[in-house]
């Protein structure tokens, strides 16, 4: 999950190390306590304005939930944006001079509410996200395929092995992906290396699924 923070401060400490002094949404706050927290990602805002790219795919995506809902594409840019916001925390945006960021978390948004809907993009979304590792676990959680969109099975790419007793084994590491029938007999068909490098996908750990959605859910509470 990602949050918007604000840099307080930079300086060293007595060690030499360099200190940031944040302020963090309460929210954020308390899944960091709740789970203990001891490691973040840091993304940092350059300034740099929406690229032309993102631009490109978040209107295509826009067009196809537009055509699903039988919404203009204008009404639906605005009830997204709005989803967006609930979604994230973040302010309202214009997708002329929007951050790189603000439109990479504005992806994720199209793309989960187009997984969860059902929605089939006129083109893979593995050409539309700006964010593979949210996509992919996007997928899994709403038993979507990674590669075509259309309804999947959860492909272990780790399995347990003989000689592991399944009620005591913790499987949290082991990496998982969401292939529709035809994409998982394919996988088996070609090898999954062959398979993993012809459409740029791989397996995500069963752990950080499970975090995606239980922070989605305190998010929404």
């Amino acid at each position: 999950m990602h949050y918007l923070v604000e840099v307080k401060g930079v300086q060293k400490d007595a060690d030499g190390a360099t200190v940031l002094t944040l302020s963090v949404p309460d929210q954020a706050v308390k899944t960091i306590r709740q789970q203990a927290v001891k490691k973040v990602e840091l993304r940092i805002d350059d300034g740099r304005i929406i690229s032309g790219q993102q631009r490109r795919k978040i209107y295509a995506t826009l067009r196809d939930i537009a055509e699903y809902t039988g919404y203009t594409d204008e009404a639906m840019k605005e009830i997204m944006k709005y989803e967006y916001m609930l979604h994230t925390g973040n302010a309202y945006f214009s997708l002329s001079s929007c951050s790189v960021e603000t439109a990479r978390l504005f992806i994720n948004v199209l793309m989960e509410y187009a997984l969860k809907e059902g929605v089939i993009l006129t083109e893979s979304g593995l050409q539309r996200t700006d964010d593979i590792d949210t996509y992919l676990i996007q997928c899994i959680r709403y038993r979507k395929c990674c590669v075509c969109g259309r309804v999947a099975e959860i492909h272990h790419v780790d399995a347990i092995g003989m000689g592991n007793d399944r009620r005591y084994y913790d499987d949290g590491q082991n990496r998982i992906m969401a292939l529709c029938r035809q994409h998982h007999m394919l996988y088996h068909q070609r090898g999954g290396t062959e398979f993993c490098n012809a459409y740029k996908v791989y397996g995500i750990e069963k752990y950080r699924v499970k975090e995606y959605m239980k922070e989605d859910l305190e998010k929404n509470e």
